[in-house]
């Protein structure tokens, strides 16, 4: 479905429902525009993409709208999930080459869009690097990186427990509720409107503040609060600023066309959803997991991080079949910020509203979708545009 947002911040000035602010910037149906523009509704911060050359990704286009696929008990097409779940953009990388490109209302091969929680796939890929690079390792203590967490909930707490968010944080992540821990981090990171002065001055405060619901190590549990906790530790043990660290170890190595922005209050940015970017370079960057951390022949990420975001281990499948996100990625689990729907082969990164960055490994595959869906969460849409990409692989191997 597609929403008529062409009188969005229209006028001279705008005036009433047409303004787009931080009031409503990210909720249905402002948050097309809103996710279109960021910039101009939330500061950011510029990922520079350095001055290497650009990755040529040449085309060899199919017509994919037509293949038939079953989600949710009926049967669809391509063309028909993209034209109900409210997509901005899709794209489809095999061997390397685009075969599909479409883009929605509003939306062109040079506009950045909001990743929302696909951005966390980003940080933990950075994370790669930055343990490669001998700074991190995925046992050192969160405390032995940041001192000042020292005698809170992250004693005992260790990289690898953040990375697969299996620590024991308690951290309530229900995205419209005013009174939840995840509204108060928007609020902090300049998302969300507040009455009054919050209970803290920023999302670093917050995390001091958090107790814990259960022991580290043992349970999956999805919490944005944890990416964020994961870009301070990636600051302090590189001496560099979000951006800047995910400029030199990703943003300028993968041949991206464009900048990259991040959402910043207060000099803090935000590694959990705050990321924008074309359509075309979470492509590029998407085919780089592909391609087992390489980009244009040079190695971009430590091969072995791929290969262990995409394999796991006992424990992070032992913590992800503890939870109700079995169901929907039966013996998958959750590593390095990504979900690994069938281990060995087939990972996303996820974003509310509809944001994907898929990856099929046997397939040599990469999907790419960008949404403004009305809700943060949609099953249905979820399960089809999984189901889609599945569909798009088996079509193009025959």
């Amino acid at each position: 479905m597609t929403d008529d947002t062409s009188r969005l911040m229209q006028g001279t000035p705008p005036t009433g429902d047409a303004v787009v602010g931080m009031h409503n910037w990210s909720t249905y149906p402002h948050l097309r525009w809103g996710f279109l523009h960021t910039r101009e509704v939330v500061p950011t911060a510029r990922i520079e993409r350095g001055d290497g050359p650009v990755l040529e990704l040449p085309r060899a286009e199919r017509d994919l709208a037509a293949i038939a696929f079953e989600a949710a008990g009926e049967r669809t097409t391509v063309g028909d999930m993209l034209a109900r779940s409210y997509t901005d953009g899709f794209l489809v990388l095999h061997g390397g080459r685009i075969v599909f490109e479409t883009y929605g209302p509003g939306m062109t091969p040079r506009t950045t869009h909001l990743l929302q929680s696909v951005s966390k796939s980003i940080g933990g890929t950075a994370a790669g690097v930055v343990i490669g690079e001998g700074r991190l390792t995925p046992s050192t203590l969160v405390t032995d990186v940041l001192p000042e967490l020292a005698g809170t909930s992250f004693e005992g707490a260790t990289v690898r427990h953040v990375l697969d968010m299996r620590t024991g944080t308690a951290y309530d992540e229900t995205y419209d509720d005013p009174r939840s821990d995840v509204f108060l981090t928007e609020v902090l990171a300049g998302w969300r409107p507040w009455e009054g002065e919050p209970p803290v001055a920023n999302v670093y405060e917050q995390i001091a503040t958090l107790g814990n619901a259960r022991a580290h190590g043992d349970v999956f549990d999805y919490r944005s609060i944890l990416t964020e906790l994961l870009g301070w530790m990636l600051e302090r043990a590189t001496g560099e600023r979000y951006p800047e660290l995910i400029s030199r170890t990703i943003w300028s190595q993968i041949g991206a066309e464009q900048d990259a922005d991040i959402t910043i209050r207060h000099g803090i940015t935000l590694p959990d959803g705050g990321i924008c970017v074309t359509l075309r370079d979470l492509g590029r960057f998407a085919l780089m997991h592909l391609r087992e951390g390489a980009a244009d022949g040079r190695q971009v990420v430590p091969r072995e991080w791929i290969m262990d975001t995409r394999d796991g281990d006992a424990e992070s499948r032992a913590a992800f079949a503890q939870t109700g996100d079995e169901e929907w990625a039966p013996g998958g689990l959750y590593r390095n910020q990504w979900w690994v729907l069938k281990p060995g082969a087939e990972y996303t990164g996820l974003g509310i509203h509809g944001q994907f960055a898929y990856v099929n490994v046997p397939a040599d595959l990469v999907c790419v979708k960008l949404s403004t869906w009305p809700t943060p969460l949609d099953d249905d849409f979820s399960a089809a545009t999984i189901a889609a990409s599945r569909a798009i692989a088996e079509a193009l191997a025959d």
